[in-house]
């Protein structure tokens, strides 16, 4: 399965775990009984308000980009209460002609103070939905989940893999292009990756102006080559859609990456504003390494600390480069250049 498609299908299957126990705390509180109508309903509304939400409106996500983000809750309050209004008036004609009760009565129900009470709950629910979605979205996938169960709240050290992924000749490329269309041009480009860093599991520690840091527990990164197959995934990608660049910018973006292991302090900081970060000497060292690859003309270079621990087999080709001793390290590190094997 399309891991696109599993990510959107998790979250739907949680949106109607959530929406269904709303619906049921509802009736219970409304009538002080629970029956299976509840089920129905929120189990109908959830599919509606995912299906909508993952399906429909991620597909034009371009639309509401540049949107502030207030727009995006009021035009999604807007849908989504004509959505809540007609599935919930529809299943509740349905169930009423099914129970044997008059039509007439339905009409009256779908005016009556308890259905505008069950629209305005459920559009509470959803708002929350949405809100948590976009600010996910804006956090990075499951940061939001680990400040609200309070990870990281004391420093905890932590075996991880680092990739700091930087384009080539950014300077050149941003003068030929001009600022806005060479931040158009990086935009595309962090929507390119998405795809790539589902299938290999990474998390998107930080954006530094061209240049993306990855980040993965280390029994993650090294599990099926995660760590070094996401680069080639993402040039891969790049490939396919080069008559786009070309077209759209005149060019197609090139980059090159260095790849580490080792252990930092993972913890919450800050007050006004809150993230959490990764300290320690691989940080440093997988920037030098990054910073080597136009010297020694390798797109991948990677540390033989982490090379040990990849098991390539016919994957990948490595070539030795050197010890080298790295800006601001006394004892020099082991680096090889890594290329796909186009005949494993």
């Amino acid at each position: 399965m399309q891991p696109v498609l599993k990510r959107k299908l998790k979250l739907l299957a949680t949106i109607c775990i959530i929406s269904t126990i709303s619906a049921v705390i509802y009736q219970y509180i409304d009538i002080e009984f629970v029956d299976i109508r509840s089920i129905y309903t929120g189990v109908s509304l959830g599919l509606s308000f995912g299906f909508l939400e993952l399906f429909i409106i991620d597909r034009y996500q371009h639309l509401f980009h540049k949107l502030p983000f207030i727009w995006h809750l009021v035009i999604k309050t807007i849908l989504y209460t004509i959505i809540i209004s007609l599935v919930a008036g529809s299943l509740n004609l349905v169930l009423e002609v099914r129970e044997g009760k008059e039509i007439e009565g339905f009409w009256i129900g779908l005016f009556s103070p308890g259905f505008y009470s069950l629209i305005i709950y459920t559009l509470m629910i959803y708002t929350l939905l949405v809100f948590y979605l976009q600010i996910n979205r804006m956090l990075g996938e499951g940061v939001l989940l680990k400040f609200l169960w309070g990870s990281y709240y004391s420093p905890v050290e932590e075996d991880r893999v680092f990739m700091f992924l930087d384009m080539k000749s950014s300077t050149t490329v941003a003068e030929k292009l001009g600022h806005q269309r060479y931040y158009a041009l990086l935009d595309e480009f962090y929507h390119e990756i998405t795809k790539p860093v589902l299938i290999n599991k990474a998390e998107i520690y930080q954006y530094v102006g061209d240049e993306v840091v990855f980040s993965w527990k280390t029994e993650v990164g090294i599990k099926d080559l995660r760590c070094v197959n996401i680069f080639f995934d993402i040039m891969k990608r790049l490939d396919k859609r080069k008559e786009k660049y070309l077209d759209k910018y005149g060019l197609l973006p090139e980059f090159k990456a260095g790849v580490h292991t080792g252990n930092v302090m993972t913890a919450k900081i800050g007050d006004l504003k809150r993230v959490i970060v990764y300290n320690g000497d691989v940080m440093n060292t997988t920037a030098r390494i990054q910073e080597l690859c136009n010297q020694y003309e390798c797109k991948l270079l990677i540390s033989g600390k982490l090379l040990k621990r990849l098991r390539i087999g016919n994957a990948y080709m490595s070539t030795y480069i050197d010890k080298v001793k790295l800006r601001g390290k006394k004892k020099p590190i082991a680096l090889y250049c890594l290329v796909k094997n186009t005949n494993g």
